[in-house]
């Protein structure tokens, strides 16, 4: 009898049904990691307006011993961290320096010439080239023993609902954007099948009983655990759409891009980031992206006791401290939530292997400026959390103005995909950046 290659072949075998797929995506007992590398994974997550440089950068190069006010949601994974200063965003050309440094950012490649108008300088188009997360997305999905479901996953927390160069970071290729789904309902029908509105939900699992039943049987004691933690997210999810009492709650037919509630970015950020961890865990992904608002990011944080708009604050003079210490609460939240993203990969055991997600994965946090008032394209905050890439962590470390597209050139050869150039070749020519392993 010929052995069915392929996770679909092997549910078709078994006279499993395809809705079962899901559950089996990361099952090691079943036979189908035909690797014992162990995985690598890459989330990258953005925040927008540039950072406050004094209350984020720490103040010497080499072993972190200490954070600043931003930065301290990170002490438990100080370890596990690294910070990367004078690492500057050089691409030019056409659009303004938010509709670059987003359009940029994972691009490395100048913007097409447009009729989007930004701020004083030329209007411009989509990026010229396709995004780090992808090319490294492309590599994985062309070999058996790394494809997965997705391949990638892009996630969103309150991305406008327009398409321009403001509000996209991810492109498959030159001229094609990617949006977030920044829905936490849309992302979870788009992981665990399509669930048409509330009524219909009787549950997935109910469907699925005997054939979860069949699989269990089949495979080890911790595959079974991990059977069981995936059942309860998914039945956990579906009661908290039953019991939601707003339209919000509903699981919407919605196009990308859907325009959430500034009021709820806390509970939609929680929502996503559980959901994106839940995806790992099921191996549906290993390149990932978490986008929170957009490039001249308008967000209000009442949450924060902060009735200005974020985009507001970042303009005002590194004079006026009291905008200053707002904006340092703005961004030590975003730094929670990537403390959260840490926290919760870090309990999140690896399927079928040793340590924990955050072991196999590298979550980096940047920005597209490195200070608002300024709109400064040079110091673009780049964080980086976690084993995923081999980097040496546990540092601060110190260059001197060099390109982003080395560091882009860093992330891909981390994954054994060693091309020696990405973006604009103008700025790749000394390669890799030195010194991260």
């Amino acid at each position: 009898m010929t052995t069915p290659s392929t996770r679909r072949e092997f549910l078709k075998h078994l006279g499993l049904s395809a809705a079962a797929f899901p559950f089996v995506c990361n099952l090691p007992s079943l036979g189908f990691e035909s690797s014992t590398a162990p995985k690598r994974r890459m989330i990258v997550m953005f925040s927008p307006n540039g950072t406050v440089p004094w209350d984020f950068w720490p103040d010497e190069e080499g072993e972190l011993k200490s954070f600043k006010k931003i930065l301290e949601p990170l002490e438990p994974f100080r370890d596990q961290t690294l910070t990367l200063h004078g690492v500057c965003d050089k691409i030019r050309g056409d659009g303004d320096n938010h509709m670059r440094g987003i359009g940029c950012l994972l691009t490395g490649i100048e913007l097409f010439p447009g009729n989007i108008q930004g701020g004083s300088h030329t209007p411009a188009g989509w990026a010229s080239g396709l995004s780090i997360d992808q090319e490294i997305k492309n590599y994985l999905q062309s070999k058996p023993e790394t494809r997965t479901r997705f391949g990638s996953l892009e996630f969103g927390v309150v991305v406008p609902d327009r398409a321009d160069t403001w509000t996209r970071m991810c492109y498959s290729g030159a001229n094609k954007p990617i949006a977030p789904v920044d829905d936490p309902y849309q992302m979870f029908n788009k992981l665990y099948g399509n669930v048409k509105d509330r009524e219909n939900l009787q549950s997935i699992l109910d469907d699925l009983t005997t054939d979860l039943d069949k699989l269990s049987k089949m495979v080890s004691a911790e595959d079974r655990r991990l059977l069981d933690e995936h059942a309860s997210f998914v039945r956990k999810m579906e009661q908290d759409l039953q019991s939601a009492p707003g339209p919000m709650h509903d699981i919407p037919e919605l196009e990308l891009g859907v325009v959430e509630d500034n009021d709820n970015i806390p509970k939609i950020s929680k929502m996503q980031i559980d959901l994106l961890v839940n995806s790992f865990a099921n191996d549906f992904a290993r390149v990932s992206s978490l986008q929170f608002t957009n490039s001249v990011g308008q967000a209000r944080m009442k949450w924060l006791d902060i009735d200005e708009t974020h985009h507001t604050l970042s303009h005002e003079p590194d004079s006026n401290k009291e905008a200053h210490d707002k904006l340092t609460k703005i961004n030590r939240w975003y730094c929670e939530q990537l403390a959260y993203l840490a926290k919760r990969l870090s309990e999140t055991p690896e399927p079928g292997g040793e340590g924990s997600l955050l072991d196999n994965t590298t979550i980096l946090w940047t920005n597209e400026l490195g200070q608002g008032n300024s709109h400064t394209l040079d110091n673009i905050p780049w964080v980086m959390v976690g084993g995923g890439l081999g980097f040496q962590m546990g540092r601060a470390l110190k260059y001197d103005k060099v390109p982003h597209n080395r560091l882009l050139l860093s992330l891909a050869h981390a994954f054994g995909h060693e091309i020696d150039r990405f973006g604009n070749p103008d700025y790749c020519g000394d390669g890799p950046l030195n010194n991260l392993v």
